[in-house]
C-alpha cells in the first residue's frame, strides 16, 4: 500500500520556517515512497471558533473542507512555528473547528480519532519549538490521534537552511528521515483514510 499523507504548516507566513520545514519533509516523504498532498492553511480561511456563531450559521464550509482533506488521508505530519511559548492561533484554531464535524452530508464521520499524525516544530531560538509541540502533541493527543514518538523540532531556524531548502545539519536531515519512514509505517499499520 501506497501510504497517502497529508502536510501542512501552522503558519502562512512569506518565508515561514515552519513552512521550510513542511517542503523537507514533503520532500523525504516522497522520497521514501508515500503520496503526499501539501495544503496552506491559507486555503481554508475559518472564523475564530465560536459557538455561538456556530449554532447561528453551523459549522463553516472551509472546516469541512479540511476536514475531509483530513479523512482522506492515511497519515498527517503537521509543522508547528512557535507563538509565545505554544501553537499558533491559526493552528489551534483550524484544530477546533474540524472537532465541531460530527456528520458529513447526513453522515456520521470521525476525523481525529486513530488518525496518525507526526509533529515538526520551529523556531528562530534554541528551544526550537518544543513547547509549542508538546502543546500541540497534547491537544492531538486530547482529540485521540495516534500521534507517533519521533519529532523534528528545528532550532536557529533562520540559519537553518541551505539555499536549496535542504536542512544544513546531518542531525536535523538524519531525524527528518527517521521521522518520515516511522510515520509512513506506522500509516500502513494504522491507517484510517476514509474515502470521499
Amino acid at each position: 500500500m501506497t501510504p497517502k499523507i497529508l502536510v501542512f504548516a501552522g503558519s502562512i507566513r512569506t518565508g515561514a520556517y515552519s513552512g521550510k520545514t513542511a517542503d523537507v519533509a514533503q520532500a523525504e516523504l516522497a522520497r521514501q515512497g508515500a503520496e503526499v498532498t501539501r495544503i496552506s492553511l491559507a486555503d481554508y480561511p475559518l472564523p475564530i471558533m465560536d459557538q455561538d456563531l456556530e449554532a447561528e450559521k453551523g459549522i463553516p464550509e472551509n472546516a469541512y473542507k479540511l476536514g475531509r482533506m483530513i479523512a482522506a488521508h492515511d497519515a498527517v505530519l503537521i509543522c508547528t512555528p512557535e507563538y509565545n511559548g505554544s501553537m499558533p492561533p491559526l493552528l489551534k484554531n483550524a484544530i477546533d473547528w474540524v472537532s465541531r464535524i460530527r456528520r458529513d452530508n447526513g453522515k456520521p464521520i470521525s476525523i481525529y480519532p486513530g488518525k496518525v499524525v507526526a509533529i515538526c516544530s520551529s523556531s528562530d531560538g534554541h528551544f526550537a519549538g518544543i513547547r509549542s509541540a508538546n502543546h500541540l502533541r497534547a491537544v492531538l493527543s486530547h482529540i485521540q490521534m495516534d500521534v507517533i514518538a519521533p519529532q523534528v523540532s528545528v532550532p536557529n531556524a533562520g540559519e537553518a537552511f541551505d539555499a536549496d531548502g535542504n536542512f544544513k545539519e546531518e542531525r536535523l536531515s538524519k531525524g527528518m528521515t527517521r521521522l518520515c519512514a516511522a510515520l509512513i509505517t506506522h500509516a500502513r499499520l494504522h491507517s484510517s483514510r476514509m474515502e470521499p
